[in-house]
């Protein structure tokens, strides 16, 4: 499966380098010899060095600022990595989620950011911690662990 990555923010000097804004919390996806496909092709990185937070990035055959210029706003796209431990948004939704007492909660229709923990939004009108998640199985099922009284209004 194919996830959005990251982005193409703007050329870097001269000689063909770009800014490479990484929504992808794996900063090893942008080594060189990686490559991502975008809506014009695949671009596969040559040259990589972190830069206040983003990444100057020069691409194979992309060697002068004019052909830099016209890689703006591009969206870079990459095969899914499996990480043990790590609950991957793709992997949460269209979901079923129940309580590990067996109820039934709906399916995740969306994951909202929270400053304490992510929420999974289900189609029962839930807002479920992602720290309450005990396991689950990639598109298929979410069993949660819910404090006593959670769900009682």
């Amino acid at each position: 499966m194919l996830l959005e990555v990251g982005v193409i923010t703007k050329a870097h000097g001269l000689r063909g380098e770009v800014i490479v804004h990484l929504w992808s919390d794996l900063p090893d996806r942008m080594k060189p010899t990686s490559s991502f496909l975008t809506d014009d092709g695949t671009l596969v990185i040559e040259t990589s060095k972190p830069h206040q937070g983003q990444f100057i990035v020069r691409f194979q055959g992309i060697s002068d600022r004019n052909a830099a210029e016209r890689l703006r706003s591009t969206v870079l796209r990459a095969e899914s990595v499996d990480v043990e431990g790590v609950l991957w948004i793709h992997e949460l939704l269209e979901a079923t989620v129940t309580t590990s007492t067996g109820m039934d909660l709906g399916t995740v229709q969306a994951v909202e950011q929270n400053p304490a923990s992510d929420l999974l939004v289900t189609t029962g009108g839930h807002l479920i911690p992602l720290a309450f998640v005990v396991s689950h199985e990639p598109n298929e099922s979410i069993v949660v662990e819910l404090p006593e009284g959670f769900l009682e209004v």
